[in-house]
């Protein structure tokens, strides 16, 4: 029998009772039966590691150096890659900011979390796997951009030290930036937020810890604005930028529709995002540092991904959204050699935001809850010849005054099945083997025909299941 969603929700809340109720002793025996337990599976049997979670915004998953970017260079971002597992297929089930960052802290899809889009709120009796982790004695500090409806400050269970941002809807901006700490508002003149969120996290980093620490960085970048420190601002001055040809300098959001983009020319915004992923990976390098200089980074898990993609022209585009590769793939690397066999792996296996939570779960120990829809990729970091999932879910949901209608998409390995809700435009299939930047539709041919009438199956399947 399927769960309604108000069953889910009680669910979670019964669960959080319930540990509120029986001690981290008792439940020993319970944090056994995971899939890969990390408990089981990790050298590390005898003490839980310290996460550290940093999480962009709009970063897509190739503009990094070691994407062989053409110019970008990005050396802390590439340690992490180098030094543990870097996932090449990783994706985001809703491409927009507020419903993706909900699915990071539930492990859940927006159908279920309830953040569809940039508008509907925030539900409080959404469990986190912050909260979680400090039932089961750690420390957790949230520190950054909420960006989500609801309250401007929402009642995060299980997080101790919570610095946020409700300047300009929760989205902030880049110089000056007001900071809520710990309930109380802070003015930050003169500061650069990509580096101050940073200062806050390492003054994090730095207080004695009696127990193990998860600290969740959520940075503003680079997020629309796309403004790098003024010591980088011309870093890029004089180089190619090499956009798309069917880029549009002065109408950027579809083909079909304007956007406030289009105030900034694209190559300058193209340049000035780059600079501020330099300026990302700068701040990424300090909090390594700062982890070496503790004599902790190796018992640390390491995680850097962000909310989404980007597009800079690509299919005509500026923005995310639509269900395109630039829009929906994202960086993601762990670091940890304690959990990770055979560091400096690129795993191919599709992964998702919803697998964050569970992930993070397993290696601190703790079982997945029912209600998380993602699963654990801790198995694939101890074997690198573990099977992922054959195929996936994405979903966008309106929200007005965007013109982007509704979206479902199926994608496997090889392929990508796109159809919209209440719109004239036609469906999709393409050939991701053949055609990676997804410029041919193949829908009416022959084969096309067939197979999307296979993938419009499968995609019926994983929204039943997902809604379950």
């Amino acid at each position: 029998m399927q769960n309604t969603k108000t069953d889910k929700k009680k669910n979670q809340i019964n669960r959080r009772e319930m540990l509120k109720k029986v001690g981290g002793a008792a439940l020993a025996g319970m944090m056994l039966p995971m899939m890969g337990n990390a408990a089981s599976n990790n050298p590390q049997t005898t003490s839980k590691p310290n996460i550290v979670f940093i999480l962009s915004d709009d970063h897509r998953w190739d503009a990094m150096s070691c994407m062989g970017h053409p110019f970008i260079k990005t050396p802390n971002m590439d340690r992490i890659a180098r030094e543990g597992v870097h996932f090449e297929n990783a994706f985001v089930t809703t491409s927009l900011c507020s419903p993706s960052r909900a699915s990071f802290l539930t492990g859940q899809y927006a159908n279920s979390h309830g953040v569809k889009n940039n508008l509907t709120p925030w539900d409080e009796s959404s469990v986190t796997f912050m909260e979680l982790l400090k039932e089961q004695g750690y420390d957790t500090a949230f520190i950054g951009k909420w960006h989500m409806p609801g309250k401007a400050l929402p009642n995060l269970r299980g997080v101790d030290h919570f610095v946020t941002i409700t300047h300009e809807g929760g989205q902030g901006v880049y110089f000056d930036c007001p900071l809520v700490v710990d309930g109380v508002k802070q003015e930050r003149k003169g500061k650069y937020i990509t580096e101050d969120l940073t200062d806050f996290a390492l003054d994090y980093i730095d207080r004695e810890h009696d127990n193990p620490f998860c600290l969740y960085l959520s940075h503003k970048a680079v997020h629309f604005g796309f403004l790098p420190p003024k010591e980088l601002n011309d870093l890029y001055s004089d180089v190619d930028l090499k956009l798309p040809k069917e880029a549009d300098y002065w109408i950027p959001y579809t083909n079909h529709h304007a956007f406030f983009g289009g105030l900034v020319p694209m190559n300058i915004s193209y340049r000035n995002y780059c600079e501020a992923v330099v300026a990302m990976d700068q701040q990424m390098g300090r909090v390594l540092d700062k982890l070496e200089e503790k004599n902790i980074l190796d018992d640390t898990v390491f995680v850097y991904i962000s909310d989404n993609g980007h597009f800079f022209g690509e299919h005509g585009l500026y923005d995310k959204r639509l269900a395109y590769e630039e829009s929906i793939r994202i960086p993601f690397m762990v670091r940890y050699p304690k959990g990770i066999k055979n560091p400096g792996r690129k795993e191919s296996n599709m992964v998702l935001n919803v697998d964050i939570a569970p992930t993070l779960l397993d290696l601190a120990g703790v079982s997945k809850p029912d209600y998380m829809q993602g699963e654990s990729l801790a198995p694939m970091l101890q074997d690198g010849n573990t099977k992922g999932r054959d195929s996936w879910l994405y979903e966008y949901f309106p929200d007005y005054p965007m013109p982007t209608p509704g979206i479902e998409s199926v994608r496997t390995q090889n392929y990508k099945y796109i159809q919209y809700q209440k719109d004239k435009r036609p469906k999709e299939l393409f050939d991701l083997r053949n055609d990676p930047r997804e410029k041919q539709n193949i829908i009416n041919t022959e084969a096309g025909k067939k197979l999307a009438a296979e993938l419009k199956t499968e995609l019926a399947r994983l929204k039943k299941e997902t809604r379950s």
